[in-house]
C-alpha cells in the first residue's frame, strides 16, 4: 500500500482488539494533551459514550475513540492522544494526499453514531476530506475517491461517493469550522453539519451489511491540521441526543404498534396464559388467583402445593437455608437426593448464611444421618488433610475438650485464630444489624446487587409479601434448621432455657457449628468428586465459601460480595425450577423465554448491522421493577 504505515510516530499508541486496548490507544500517547483533553478523565469519556450509545458491547464492539497511528499514511502526524491530525508532507497536488483512520470501526449496534472534526487550521490550500471507508480503502487517497469510501471536501463542499467525481452539497470549510458526521444505520444514510447546521443528507444506501466502516479523514497540503471529538466532549451540533431520543420512541411506537396475527387464536389470550403462567411459576399465589378471576382462566398446580413453594423460597431469600432445605426434604421426597449438586449449591449456601449471622442454628450430623448417609456410605471420621477452614476444624476438635466455656475466649486465640476472628465478627455483625435495623451494604455486591434493609428482609419484597407466611420455627428441640430433624435436644438448650450464658460462650458455639458444618460440607463436596459429580463452578462455589473464613472481616473483604442478599437469588430461581420440574412442570415460565429470545434477538441484530436494535431497550417493553 503506497504511502501506508505500519508504525506509529509514538509507539506508546497503538490500536487494539479489545474496549480497553482502544482506550489505552488514546490515552496512552505521548505528545502535549491540551486543556480540553485533560479535562476528561478515561471514566468521564466511557460514561458519557455509554449515554450516547447504550445498547453497544464494547467488549466485543469497541467504540472509535481516536485515530489509529496503525493505519495512516506516513505523511499524517498523530498528537494529543492520537485525537489530533497534522499534514507532514510535501503537498504534492497529484500524489501528496494522506488518510488515517479510527482505531475501530463503527458498531452498528449505535444505531446513530456521530464525530466533530474541528478544522485547527486548513494550511496552503485547504484540501481536506472527512468521511468514512473500510479497511481496505488506501491511505494515500482523500476518503470518497476509492471504491467504499464517502466523503465532504472542504476545498469544493462537493460529496464524494466512491468516485473521483464530486457532487454538490454544501459549502465549503477553512479555518475555525466544526464539521460533523452522522451515520445512520437505520435508513443506511449519512448527513453532515457545520458549525452545528444540519447540511442534510449527503449518502444514502451505505453498504453497512457488506462492511463496517471508520470514521476516516485526509489531508493534502502543508500545515493542514484537524482535531478530533469522538464524544469526549460536548458536540458542536447539540441535536443529535435529541435526534437519538426522538429514534427510541419511533421505535417504541412501532413495536407497540405491530400488528399480532397467531394461529393460536386470539393473542390476548395467548397473553394472558403467558401471564398467569409467570405468576404461578414465581408463586404470587394471591396476584393469580385474582388475574384468574378477571380473565376467567384455571391452572393445573394446586394453590397450597404454590404457597408451600412460596414459603421454601421465602427462607431462601431472608437467608434461612437450614429451614428451607428442611422443608425441601419434607415437602419433596428425592427431590435433593436426586440433584445433589443442587443439593450442594444450597448447603454451600447455607456455609455462607452462618459466616453471615443469618443462618446460625446449624447442628452437628451426629444424628443427621439424612443428608450424610444420602451423599455417602462412609462417613469420614477425621477432616481432610488441607489448610483449610476443615484444617481448622481439626485442630479446633482437638483441643475442644479441654477449654471450659469461661475459657473460650483464650481458645480463640490458637491455631484457629484467623478462622474464628472471622466467625466472631460475622456473629457481632449480625447482631448489630438486627440490633440497629440497618442495610447490607452493596459496597461489595456486583453492580446489579441492591442494598436491602433487614427491614425487607430480602430483595423480592412483593414477592415475599404475596402470601401471609406462618413460618415453622422449631424450638422444641425436635427439629433444627440445617436440612435435617431429630437431633439431641439439648443442642438447643440456649434456646429452650433462660441461662446466662456469657458472649465469648456464644461466640464459642458459633465457632464450633461453623467448623463441624464445613466439615460436613467437605466430606459432601469430596463426595460430589469421587461420583464424578462435581463441576468446576462446584468447586468455585466452595472454595469462595470457604475463602469467606480467612478473612477477619469477611464483609469488606475480595470475596465479600458473597454475602450481599441479592446473591441468594440465583439458589432461590435454582430451587424453584427444580421443584417445578420434578412436578413435570418448565422449569422457566413462557414469558421469561420470550424476554431472552428477545434479548438475543437484539444481539442477532447488531451483528447484522440492523441499527433498529439500538433504539430498543428490553426493559422499556419488559420493565424489570
Amino acid at each position: 500500500m503506497l504511502g501506508s504505515s505500519s508504525q506509529s510516530d509514538n509507539p506508546s499508541g497503538g490500536g487494539g482488539a479489545t474496549a480497553l486496548t482502544g482506550v489505552n490507544t488514546c490515552a496512552g500517547t505521548g505528545g502535549h494533551s491540551s486543556s480540553n483533553h485533560n479535562h476528561h478523565t478515561r471514566q468521564q469519556v466511557t460514561d458519557r459514550l455509554k449515554m450516547l450509545y447504550p445498547n453497544v458491547n464494547e467488549a466485543e464492539t469497541p467504540l472509535p475513540r481516536c485515530w489509529s497511528p496503525h493505519d495512516k499514511c506516513l505523511s499524517i502526524g498523530l498528537s494529543q492522544n492520537n485525537l489530533h491530525v497534522h499534514y507532514k508532507g510535501v503537498g504534492n497536488k497529484h500524489d501528496g494526499s494522506a488518510s488515517v483512520r479510527t482505531a475501530h470501526p463503527i458498531p452498528p449496534a449505535c444505531g446513530l453514531y456521530y464525530f466533530e472534526v474541528k478544522i485547527v487550521s486548513k494550511g496552503k490550500d485547504g484540501y481536506m476530506g472527512i468521511g468514512l471507508t473500510a479497511q481496505q480503502f488506501r491511505m494515500n487517497r482523500l476518503p470518497g475517491w476509492d471504491k467504499q469510501s464517502y466523503g465532504y471536501h472542504g476545498d469544493d463542499g462537493n460529496s464524494y461517493s466512491s468516485s473521483n467525481n464530486g457532487q454538490s452539497y454544501g459549502p465549503t470549510f477553512t479555518t475555525g469550522d466544526v464539521i460533523g458526521c452522522c451515520v445512520n444505520f437505520v435508513d443506511n444514510s449519512c448527513f453532515y453539519t457545520k458549525n452545528g447546521i444540519d447540511l442534510g443528507v449527503a449518502f444514502r444506501d451505505l453498504p453497512v451489511h457488506k462492511c463496517k466502516l471508520y470514521p476516516t479523514v485526509g489531508l493534502q497540503t502543508p500545515g493542514e491540521e484537524i482535531d478530533a471529538n469522538f464524544g469526549q466532549e460536548p458536540f458542536k451540533f447539540d441535536q443529535i441526543e435529541d435526534m437519538m431520543k426522538q429514534m427510541r420512541a419511533q421505535m417504541k411506537t412501532t413495536i407497540y404498534d405491530f400488528p399480532m396475527t397467531l394461529d393460536q387464536g386470539d393473542p390476548t389470550t395467548l397473553l394472558h396464559k403467558m401471564v398467569s403462567s409467570y405468576l404461578l411459576h414465581n408463586g404470587y399465589s394471591q396476584t393469580a388467583e385474582a388475574f384468574a378471576r378477571t380473565t376467567g382462566q384455571s391452572f393445573q398446580e394446586d394453590l397450597s402445593s404454590i404457597r408451600n413453594r412460596q414459603k421454601i423460597l421465602k427462607l431462601v431469600l431472608s437467608g434461612k437455608m437450614g429451614h428451607a432445605i428442611e422443608h425441601t426434604l419434607r415437602s419433596y421426597p428425592g427431590l435433593l437426593e436426586n440433584n445433589k449438586n443442587l443439593w450442594f449449591m444450597l448447603k454451600c449456601r447455607q456455609f455462607i448464611e452462618m459466616v453471615n449471622g443469618s443462618d446460625n442454628e446449624y447442628c452437628p450430623t451426629t444424628t443427621n444421618n439424612k443428608l450424610t448417609n444420602s451423599i455417602t456410605t462412609q462417613t469420614q471420621t477425621t477432616p481432610p488433610n488441607q489448610t483449610s477452614v476443615i484444617q481448622s476444624t481439626k485442630s479446633y476438635q482437638n483441643g475442644k475438650s479441654t477449654v471450659a466455656h469461661n475459657n473460650a475466649q483464650t481458645m480463640v486465640t490458637t491455631s484457629t485464630t484467623t478462622t474464628n476472628t472471622a466467625v466472631i465478627n460475622a456473629d457481632n455483625h449480625a447482631h448489630q444489624q438486627e440490633l440497629k435495623n440497618t442495610s447490607v451494604s452493596d459496597e461489595n455486591c456486583s453492580g446489579d446487587a441492591i442494598s436491602i434493609s433487614n427491614k425487607n428482609n430480602s430483595t423480592n419484597i412483593d414477592y415475599l409479601n404475596d402470601v401471609e407466611m406462618e413460618l415453622n420455627m422449631h424450638t422444641n428441640g425436635n427439629s433444627c434448621k440445617n436440612g435435617s430433624s431429630n437431633f439431641n435436644s439439648s443442642l438447643d438448650v440456649d434456646e429452650e432455657m433462660d441461662i446466662d450464658v456469657s458472649p465469648s460462650t456464644q461466640k464459642y458455639h458459633g465457632i464450633e457449628r461453623i467448623l463441624e458444618f464445613g466439615k460436613e460440607l467437605s466430606q459432601m463436596g469430596q463426595q460430589l468428586e469421587k461420583d464424578n459429580k462435581m463441576n468446576d463452578e462446584d468447586r468455585q462455589m466452595l472454595e469462595d465459601a470457604f475463602s469467606l473464613i480467612a478473612y477477619s472481616n469477611p464483609w469488606s473483604s475480595p470475596l465479600g460480595w458473597q454475602l450481599c442478599p441479592t446473591k441468594r437469588e440465583n439458589v432461590s430461581t435454582a430451587l424453584n425450577s427444580a421443584i417445578l420440574e420434578s412436578m413435570n412442570y418448565p422449569r422457566r415460565p413462557p414469558l421469561d423465554v420470550c424476554v431472552a429470545h428477545a434479548a438475543e434477538l437484539l444481539k442477532v441484530m447488531a451483528r447484522e448491522s440492523l441499527g433498529a436494535c439500538a433504539f430498543v431497550n428490553i426493559e422499556d417493553v419488559f420493565p424489570l421493577n
